[in-house]
């Protein structure tokens, strides 16, 4: 090796010890306001800037009304589901001085966004996904103007939503509390991260829920009668609500429920999202540094190195756990909502051969028929770096022909997996073509 070459080859050294000692689930392996991110100057690709642009060109034209403001409106124009709607009494929103047990917060969501609103608010809440940037929040000022304007909001809401609850980067987090009687968490007992995974007997504290589930029990509808034992309340109470009449006055609202299994859409759905906003992240970084280590070396096409490969490896088992639902929580009897939800989500589709979607619920023993997520035909699965969706496709392609029999994914059955590979065969534009071989 010449000595003008030696420098160069430790400072490589130097930096490749740096990136492999660096954890590969720290959310402090990156800044998401430099480069490969730099989340406050990249163009916006979220569908709420979409929406912002064809406002100002007078293309779209947002109605208000005297209930709701610009809700409806909104909800209408993305393409939001009324029957989306669920009442959170518990006050973790910035207009939390509007949340009441008696007033709860509403939220609708579709594959793309997340839209919040509170009785006599002064603004419509919404986070959207961006397929490069993760969460971006906005706010709607609720007054009645000739050209709408959607407030982009960086620090105030990352605070608390790109933080170590949502691993570093800007998403969202599903909180279940023990509330008290107007809707204060009671933080001196345990609070829970809603997902998946969770029991249902730790979800939804702090929520309405309509719907039956029969013997099994939950959080919801229920204020804890004792800050002293919140933990001490009757769940027999709170389960099984058809009618939230009963509960709280629901005229001021698009509807008057508070749907179970949107629940459990939006509680598989966000930290989804998150998963694939914290993989896009970490593989841009990794081949970041890859590209570091390529112009010092001088060498366009080098090797992939062992630590570059294991990030970029990590990254994909993260998705992949995300949308195989591992370690769901069991379902042990039916669940069935109130407002329509589960028949206007199924019959969006789309279908393979024999009439088969990610979509289909099965509400018996877990969420979905076919545990593969529907998210696989989002904007945001397809935004991933080519080199990270590549590993994703093919990682995938050897779960669902049965070559990865590891023990992650063994609650899959020989049938799931069949028919998710069919599924995808028949719907997903743009698969490997090694998957038709």
């Amino acid at each position: 090796m010449s000595c003008h070459r030696k420098p160069t080859a430790m400072i490589r050294f130097a930096l490749f010890l740096v990136i492999a000692a660096v954890p590969l689930s720290a959310s402090a392996q990156f800044d998401i306001e430099r480069e490969p991110v730099n989340y406050l100057k990249s163009p916006l690709s979220d569908p709420i800037s979409q929406l912002q642009k064809r406002i100002n060109a007078d293309e779209v034209r947002l109605t208000f009304d005297d209930k709701s403001g610009y809700l409806a409106s909104v909800l209408k124009t993305l393409n939001v589901s009324e029957t989306s709607q669920m009442l959170v009494f518990s006050k973790t929103s910035f207009q939390r001085n509007r949340i009441h047990p008696r007033t709860p917060r509403a939220i609708y969501f579709n594959d793309d966004v997340y839209i919040g609103w509170c009785v006599h608010g002064d603004v419509v809440e919404v986070s959207a996904v961006d397929p490069q940037l993760g969460g971006n929040f906005y706010s709607l000022d609720q007054e009645e103007v000739d050209h709408p304007k959607f407030a982009r909001h960086t620090d105030t809401c990352t605070l608390c939503h790109a933080s170590s609850v949502t691993q570093g980067v800007p998403g969202h987090l599903i909180r279940s509390v023990f509330p008290d009687g107007v809707g204060n968490p009671i933080l001196s007992t345990t609070t829970y991260r809603t997902t998946s995974q969770s029991p249902l007997k730790q979800r939804w504290g702090g929520w309405y829920v309509s719907g039956t589930h029969g013997q099994q029990r939950h959080m919801g509808n229920m204020i804890a009668k004792s800050v002293r034992e919140p933990e001490a309340f009757d769940a027999d109470a709170g389960a099984n609500v058809t009618d939230l009449s009963k509960l709280i006055n629901v005229e001021p609202y698009l509807t008057p429920h508070s749907d179970v299994v949107a629940l459990m859409v939006f509680e598989h759905q966000a930290p989804a999202h998150n998963a694939l906003t914290l993989a896009n992240y970490q593989a841009k970084l990794a081949l970041r540094d890859e590209e570091i280590l390529r112009k010092m070396d001088k060498d366009p096409n080098p090797p992939r190195t062992e630590s570059i490969q294991r990030r970029l490896d990590h990254s994909a088992d993260l998705v992949l756990k995300h949308f195989l639902f591992v370690e769901e929580a069991p379902l042990t009897d039916r669940v069935q909502g109130t407002s329509g939800f589960a028949e206007q989500f199924a019959a969006r589709g789309p279908r393979d051969k024999r009439g088969r979607s990610l979509r289909d619920f099965n509400l018996q023993t877990r969420i979905f028929q076919y545990p593969c997520s529907y998210l696989i035909d989002s904007a945001a699965f397809d935004g991933l770096p080519a080199e990270l969706k590549e590993i994703v496709y093919r990682k995938l392609h050897d779960v669902l022909t049965g070559r990865d029999q590891s023990p992650t994914y063994k609650h899959l059955s020989a049938e799931d997996r069949q028919a998710i590979l069919d599924i995808l065969l028949d719907t997903k534009p743009n698969l490997p073509q090694s998957w038709r071989e």
